[in-house]
């Protein structure tokens, strides 16, 4: 056959239709009417061979900009991150690669307990009580756990400060709205949660208060003083948290943190166009029994044995549907195991070294624009791997500008903060060199000044 890669061969035709007793694929329309069929030839082009179609579909992948011939500073929730040779090698074996959902627990041994490994992972970065398998990405565990704080308590009015990644609390809002629970945005000041207005936004009816750590803007948020306001009365504090910051960060359960979220895509996992990724949820113990998804548990066997179970699946296929407590279908096994491995293979001590990287190296950026006379800092608190830059004119055109110097630019926040147009968000991760982050300052440099 030409195209070796297709299922059906003509004699597998002609046996379908002797089976259904017709001589012809038309005969299976034969009920709609003459009429309204489409009788002209479809526009398609001509089918290619498959050397073709992978030449052609490599020429298209080319026009592609990738980080590893462009200085990459775009950010915003997605990452250029060092990925350990040894995650593809483990990820790709077929027993992880093809493996679905460990729905019987009994056979599927290593996939639960490559999910347990990673849930205790999570829970020692979170500084948490108990995370589980894994969530979709995440800006969707962000939008559970306040379904799930929502639903435990007797207010329903979710208070988010703005430095919220921004696609994060639209889907917030979303589920606010199919949930039954006010939504209400708390401004930012100096690139942080205005505290003044969280607590002047928060009452009896407040059931948890989010915020994310560091913020969107790259800024480390006042979580002591946040939970201070969060738990006044029996409000719950949700803190969305990039993992690799926890590196060198105090984890937010050392803040008395009720819920942690957040995207594992810094750990094992490629930036991808996007997605997909894979999201972590963490809670204190008292939560454990409304956790979205599923936990699994480590146990041993009548011969004492160790061995790994599904303990807790609180979703609607499981249990009674008015009980449930999310949707929750796939738990990204594939990507979870990604992570895993990448943190493995870095170890302890490589997680901070990669983490003090990207805070030493944003720092750098930092200093060195700050220099520069056309272009101001936007704000002055600590920050991790992201910081805000204002600029003169559009950010959009100096982007371009910058793509001509095989520079990928920041993030323009005008798209998102009307307050903000004409504020670049620049990120530096580790794999940013010293030449590369000079690049970008003389590359900013010259264009803000021609």
């Amino acid at each position: 056959m030409k195209h070796r890669y297709l299922p059906m061969t003509r004699e597998d035709k002609k046996e379908m239709l002797s089976f259904l007793g017709i001589q012809d694929v038309n005969e299976l329309f034969a009920d709609i009417p003459e009429n309204v069929r489409y009788k002209e030839e479809i526009k398609i082009p001509e089918a290619l061979s498959e050397v073709e179609i992978v030449r052609y579909f490599s020429q298209l992948a080319g026009q592609n900009v990738n980080s590893n011939e462009y200085a990459y500073f775009l950010g915003a929730g997605i990452y250029d991150h060092y990925i350990p040779s040894t995650v593809n090698h483990m990820l790709l074996r077929g027993e992880f690669f093809t493996a679905y959902t460990p729905y019987q627990p009994e056979i599927s041994q290593g996939e639960l307990q490559a999910i347990f490994e990673f849930q205790t992972m999570v829970s020692e970065l979170t500084g948490m009580d108990v995370a589980n398998s894994s969530m979709y990405d995440g800006p969707t565990a962000l939008a559970e756990g306040a379904n799930m704080a929502v639903g435990g308590a007797k207010g329903k009015k979710v208070l988010v400060s703005k430095t919220v990644h921004p696609e994060a609390r639209a889907i917030l809002k979303v589920n606010g709205k199919g949930q039954g629970y006010e939504v209400v945005e708390i401004d930012h000041k100096d690139g942080v949660t205005d505290l003044q207005a969280l607590e002047q936004a928060y009452d009896e009816t407040t059931a948890a208060v989010i915020v994310q750590y560091p913020n969107f803007f790259g800024v480390i948020e006042d979580l002591e003083a946040i939970e201070k306001i969060a738990h006044q009365h029996k409000g719950l504090m949700i803190v969305s948290s990039n993992p690799l910051a926890l590196g060198v960060l105090q984890p937010p359960g050392a803040f008395g943190a009720d819920i942690v979220v957040g995207d594992m895509q810094p750990f094992g996992i490629p930036m991808q166009l996007g997605g997909p990724s894979c999201g972590y949820f963490a809670v204190k113990e008292k939560l454990m029994r409304k956790i979205p998804g599923r936990i699994v548990g480590q146990t041993t066997d009548t011969n004492g044995k160790r061995g790994f179970v599904l303990t807790l699946q609180a979703r609607e296929q499981h249990i009674r549907r008015e009980k449930a407590t999310s949707n929750i279908c796939s738990n990204q096994a594939l990507n979870a195991l990604a992570a895993s491995i990448a943190m493995s293979a870095l170890g302890k001590r490589g997680v901070q070294e990669m983490a003090m990287l990207n805070l030493q190296k944003a720092q750098y950026a930092k200093t060195q624009i700050a220099k520069l006379s056309c272009v101001e800092i936007a704000f002055e608190g600590p920050i991790f791997n992201e910081f805000v830059v204002k600029v003169p004119g559009n950010v959009g055109e100096l982007n371009r500008k910058l793509l001509q110097q095989k520079i990928v630019g920041g993030y323009d926040l005008g798209r998102d903060y009307p307050e903000l147009n004409g504020f670049m968000l620049l990120a530096v991760t580790e794999m940013r060199t010293k030449e590369e982050i000079d690049s970008l300052v003389n590359g900013l440099e010259g264009i803000t000044r021609g």
